[in-house]
């Protein structure tokens, strides 16, 4: 079976880099130790490999099926979702009163990057129980509680979120699903909704809805949006008025399905209040806030399987003479030896690890905000994650894409067969740039919102994170030049961010937003070269005291140095443009598209 990730590269991250032990002098993680995250560790490695990936082609090949208004999906999801609840992964992050194991967000991250590796379609469903359990968790009262997780934690039920309708996507202020009060205290709940992963299929024998709809009489706009549970239980549970209008044909991610879904078609759908009233998309914020770091997560997982995949394709297939002198001797060689292939090879890889070390340090600041004593650290914390999570969704998203495009072309025209998995990637990951808000409107989130709230402290302790590691590379003397580089490129961006902050202030919103997505990715190609210093300068100080791994560190400081000549030489371009005075994008008097 190919290998699909670096086990050697996520434990050197969890430990050496992050440090996540560190977590355990708290209270709510002191149960664990650097041995049950192991164990963990390998379990997922196990359900990975024997479930995940070895369905991964035959579920693509075989999407569900609605029939007789039923859907019913491959057996490998059943396989998994059983496998995955009865391993204790997944209700591992909650609380011991809900049969969780305080597990770190950090290491589940971890958990669920291997298992995506292995199929990144099928962790959809665990993912969206985990989510709603999570949010009645948050805001339910304690009959919700007691009547729904442990169903959803045990894998019984299954969950999804139900935001999109026909005619309201990124604008989720236009929903027209309505809700009217009953004498009873519950809903009657009317309307449509499409793409909702996970609909419908027949893995367990509930699903719970959470859909936001609009109490009649609420306020418009996003004001007026409530949050609702929607049962909807099979035979023979009962019914509850949703339908299963049809199944979307789509792409990639074949193995889950995306539904359009009609509620209260026969006016019979009940709904259930979460939270309060007209609160609805701020308490959706937070599952879907975890639903961008998961699409982020995606997008590295794929391309570390993409990154495994080429590579022992590229050691194993034989063609054409070396370009030294030295190689050509010995006639044809691994195209692994040609430096075209090997550039490719090794995009992947500095994408892949440095990426997913970021998301990894998003999630540690989410387990430090768990935990934090004051309201100070909680600021700090929520601050870094409200700023840093449209990056890592963004980024993840966007260079997945071209991780795994890179990986495609080493195949060359293998790759774009059948005959490898790598055409089923490209296909799988096109949606990540898409799913949980598009990049465009991650992007002008970034820079519209999170940049100049309060004053932009977010981004103030952002720079004091990162000035932390520029100064232990200036005190590394191998990698000073490296820390010299990242804090130059980081006066670049404040430069840039000072202009585009004055034409804000001079009203012209639509010039400040109008390169919002290059801004992004100057924005994640920084934070990305910021963990890849970090991993250099962690190599650098083990390969004295740890000699047998050497060949590990002196790997990961070559990777360091690629990624700042490669990827961070970019920003010198991004730089020019985003502060370009001719706006080419901006809306002209004479129409040009055409």
């Amino acid at each position: 079976m190919t290998k699909l990730f670096s086990r050697e590269t996520i434990d050197f991250l969890l430990n050496e880099v992050i440090e996540v032990e560190q977590l355990l002098h708290w209270n709510y993680f002191n149960a664990h130790s650097s041995e049950t995250f192991a164990m963990t560790l390998d379990n997922a490695t196990k359900i990975s490999q024997r479930i995940m990936q070895a369905n991964y082609v035959s579920s693509d090949r075989h999407p569900p099926v609605l029939e007789n208004g039923s859907v019913s999906v491959h057996a490998g999801i059943h396989t998994f979702v059983k496998a995955y609840a009865d391993s204790g992964l997944l209700s591992a992050t909650f609380p011991f009163e809900w049969g969780g194991q305080q597990l770190p967000k950090t290491v589940n991250a971890a958990v669920e990057f291997i298992c995506m590796c292995g199929h990144n379609s099928f962790i959809m469903f665990t993912d969206l129980m985990v989510g709603c359990a999570n949010l009645i968790l948050t805001y339910g009262d304690e009959a919700q509680k007691q009547q729904f997780l442990p169903q959803l934690l045990s894998g019984q039920w299954g969950g999804t979120m139900c935001l999109t309708e026909p005619q309201a996507g990124s604008a989720l202020s236009e929903i027209t699903t309505m809700a009217v009060p009953q004498a009873d205290g519950t809903y009657k709940i009317r309307g449509q909704k499409i793409f909702i992963s996970a609909g419908d299929h027949d893995v367990t024998d509930n699903i719970i809805h959470l859909v936001l709809a609009r109490i009649e009489g609420a306020p418009r706009g996003t004001k007026g949006i409530s949050l609702f549970m929607v049962p909807a239980p099979k035979p023979p549970m009962g019914a509850n008025d949703v339908k299963s209008i049809g199944v979307i044909h789509k792409m990639g991610q074949k193995a889950t399905p995306a539904l359009h879904l009609g509620f209260g078609q026969e006016n019979n759908c009940t709904g259930y209040l979460l939270g309060e009233p007209n609160q609805g998309l701020s308490q959706m914020f937070q599952m879907m806030n975890g639903a961008r770091l998961g699409v982020g997560l995606t997008g590295i997982a794929i391309a570390s399987a993409a990154y495994h995949t080429s590579l022992q394709y590229a050691q194993e297939r034989v063609q054409g003479k070396g370009l030294s002198a030295k190689l050509a001797e010995k006639g044809s060689v691994a195209i692994k030896q040609h430096p075209d292939v090997r550039r490719m090879l090794l995009t992947q890889k500095v994408i892949t690890e440095g990426t997913l070390a970021f998301i990894m340090q998003c999630y540690y600041y989410m387990d430090l905000l768990k935990v934090c004593q004051t309201e100070e650290e909680r600021m700090k914390y929520d601050a870094l994650l409200e700023l840093l999570t449209p990056v890592a969704k963004t980024y993840g998203a966007e260079m997945g894409n071209v991780s795994v495009n890179q990986g495609l072309q080493v195949l060359g025209g293998y790759g774009y067969s059948e005959d490898f998995t790598l055409e089923q990637m490209a296909r799988d990951v096109r949606i990540m740039s898409i799913y949980e808000g598009t990049t465009g409107i991650q992007s002008q989130a970034l820079l519209g919102r999170q940049i100049v709230k309060n004053k932009g402290f977010a981004l103030q302790i952002w720079k004091e994170e990162v000035e932390k590691d520029v100064t232990k590379a200036f005190l590394t003397p191998e990698l000073s030049a490296y820390g010299e580089k990242l804090k130059e490129a980081l006066g670049k961006f404040d430069q840039v961010t000072r202009e585009l902050l004055s034409i804000a202030a001079a009203g012209d919103n639509e010039a400040f937003l109008a390169d919002a997505t290059l801004y992004m990715e100057f924005f994640g190609i920084l934070n990305v070269a910021w963990q890849w210093l970090r991993i250099g300068v962690v190599s650098q100080q083990n390969l004295s005291t740890m000699s047998e791994k050497s060949g590990f560190y002196d790997s990961k400081i070559h990777a360091m140095k690629f990624y700042f000549t490669y990827e961070l030489s970019k920003i010198d371009y991004l730089a020019k443009v985003v502060v370009n005075k001719e706006r080419l994008t901006t809306v002209a008097e004479t129409e040009i598209l055409f």
